[in-house]
């Protein structure tokens, strides 16, 4: 998966980080492990409970409810058995941390192995973390695109 990311501000080492700057020092790991496709490092950023919201779609195999670090963390895997690696993209174009809380906009884009397929789209993602894991991933995207590229039907 190839991903693109504007350019983020260094923190100063010898200061204890602010919740903001603890905050965007997970979720840029988050994106690392991800990146690498480090499901060991996944499962240990997100807390034991997640609170998990993507739009539930049957169609689509790696859309589905989850809610323990574990099923968080497989999500990755998953959506790597359905989807061509070397067509994944993603790019964030706004990476806004207040707090706990951090909000990454961009455009993620792939192919789906079964049909070929491709799908694409933007995206929004809300994170917070608490005591340095993730409790909450909320992502918004283009589920009209991706179940349109699983589907076997000609559109």
């Amino acid at each position: 998966m190839s991903v693109t990311s504007p350019t983020l501000p260094a923190s100063s080492a010898d200061a204890a980080p602010s919740p903001t700057g603890a905050t965007r020092a997970v979720v840029q790991e988050f994106l690392a492990a991800r990146l690498a496709g480090d499901t060991a490092r996944l499962t240990a950023l997100f807390a034991d409970e997640v609170d998990w919201l993507l739009a539930e779609n049957p169609a689509v195999p790696w859309i589905r409810p989850r809610s323990t670090a574990a099923e968080c963390a497989s999500q990755f895997t998953e959506l790597m058995e359905h989807t061509v690696p070397e067509d994944a993209r993603a790019s964030v174009d706004a990476f806004l941390v207040d707090g706990a809380d951090a909000v990454l906009m961009g455009h993620l884009s792939g192919t789906v192995r079964a049909t070929g397929r491709s799908f694409e789209g933007p995206f929004a993602l809300r994170l917070t973390v608490e005591n340095g894991r993730i409790t909450r991933h909320h992502l918004y995207e283009n589920s009209l695109s991706i179940a349109e590229a699983v589907s076997d039907r000609a559109h």
